[in-house]
């Protein structure tokens, strides 16, 4: 199990890794090794996320979520397989942190304050007289 939270953890069969080829410099060596990590999580049939959970993780997901409810992760920061493993379950775990975190408080619109209208209206005056004063002279 992989704890996300004290109240989420992950199962460890829930994650399909693939090793695939990463991309980038490396040398002659890059095109052996299949170091990049493509982290699978299927965020629709978990059964260890709350539906709130789910449903902020799944806006979250963005352009990584497959239309089957998918998210799709690939690491490949580093050169060795191990540690764009560790990367993609660090940055899986992240995702699901922020989207269990609660939501901010809503923003209450306020009116400006007199002074502050005033400032504004003051500082528009001083840039329409620096710009009256550009142009022909007249003699």
């Amino acid at each position: 199990m992989i704890r996300v939270t004290p109240r989420i953890s992950l199962d460890e069969s829930e994650l399909q890794e693939e090793f695939v080829r990463a991309s980038g410099p490396g040398g002659q060596h890059v095109n052996k090794t299949e170091s990049a990590v493509q982290l699978r999580f299927d965020v629709r049939r978990s059964p260890n996320l709350p539906d709130p959970v789910r449903y902020r993780l799944e806006r979250l997901a963005g352009s990584r979520l497959t239309q089957d409810g998918v998210l799709i992760l690939v690491a490949d920061r580093h050169r060795s397989q191990i540690r764009n493993r560790e990367d993609a379950r660090e940055r899986l775990i992240d995702l699901i942190r922020d989207a269990a975190a609660p939501p901010p408080p809503p923003r209450r619109p306020t009116k400006p304050t007199k002074g502050s209208k005033e400032r504004r209206l003051e500082g528009k005056a001083k840039r329409s007289e620096v710009k009256k004063m550009r142009g022909n002279v007249n003699d």
